[in-house]
């Protein structure tokens, strides 16, 4: 080969790689941009699969606005935020299991979790108020806009300081809070409709007079490990159907969607307080055996 033939093979490669680059360009959009560039789509996968709520700031036409993504540490600190819609500030929801909006926040460890209530202001502006230690959030806004589906956002929050990690490991099935002993039976198979029975005791004997909190004797938040994917689970059967015991097992149907770990929280009413109970489980593809708690 001679020395022409050679270099014009050497431009014909790099024309050739710099049209590729071109290309992947054009579909994956300039380094740099916006996070809501990259995020505002539906809650439907490519493929046609749901994907996981809360893993989105933008959603169906609808974006959850923090008034500040940074917020100081401390207790009761104001965490003000719009919901906008396609006409500006949503100012009108439907009312979803006694509430207009649900906000949970935890820290990306699975440290302090909070399930709050917002007061909504007349220009659309939601206002609560967290506790709040140094270190990296997520928050997620769970409500019904009138007229619209359902819509789970999330959207990080970052609280500056020294970050104090506590350890939580995985298996941890029975979880002690305020002189309240649960535990929980099930396992998590992804893909499949898992039964979750928590039991609640007090000083060593079952509570049967659960109270009845956001219609319910329980909710049963759970979150997957490493992008927090957000599931919010109701229990089988409400109060006053005639069927439901007030305690002491308040049982849930969940579908996690993938293996990995996952961290729960159930908020329970006893003796007029909302407690919360935190566990942790790792979803498998094959739990051989349990075949009797799925259905």
């Amino acid at each position: 080969m001679n020395a022409l033939t050679r270099v014009a093979g050497f431009l014909l490669g790099i024309a050739a790689v710099f049209g590729i680059a071109l290309a992947i360009g054009e579909r994956v959009g300039p380094v740099g941009a916006s996070a809501d560039t990259t995020m505002e789509h539906s809650s439907s996968g490519e493929a046609g699969e749901e994907v996981p709520g809360g893993l989105m700031v933008s959603s169906d036409g609808f974006t959850l606005a923090l008034e500040d993504p940074v917020v100081e540490a401390g207790a009761a600190r104001p965490v003000p935020f719009v919901i906008e819609g396609p006409d500006g500030p949503v100012k009108s929801y439907d009312v979803e299991h006694e509430k207009r909006l649900h906000f949970i926040a935890v820290r990306r460890d699975f440290i302090g979790f909070q399930h709050v209530h917002p007061e909504l202001a007349p220009d659309g502006t939601w206002t609560t108020a967290l506790d709040l230690t140094p270190g990296q959030w997520r928050v997620f806004a769970d409500f019904k806009p009138s007229g619209a589906n359902e819509v789970i956002l999330g959207s990080d929050l970052s609280v500056p300081g020294q970050v104090a990690v506590a350890e939580e490991g995985l298996g941890a099935r029975v979880a002690t809070v305020d002189g309240h002993t649960v535990t929980l039976d099930g396992d998590l198979v992804p893909g499949e409709d898992s039964v979750l029975q928590l039991s609640v005791a007090k000083d060593g004997r079952p509570v049967t007079d659960l109270e009845p909190y956001l219609g319910a004797y329980g909710h049963l938040v759970a979150l997957r490990g490493g992008d927090l994917a957000y599931l919010h689970v109701h229990p089988e059967g409400e109060p006053g159907d005639g069927e439901t015991a007030p305690g002491p097992e308040v049982e849930f149907v969940v579908e996690v969607p993938s293996p990995g770990s996952y961290h729960l929280f159930l908020d329970f009413k006893h003796e007029g307080v909302v407690r919360t109970a935190s566990f942790a489980l790792e979803a498998g593809a094959d739990h051989g055996g349990d075949d009797d708690l799925h259905e």
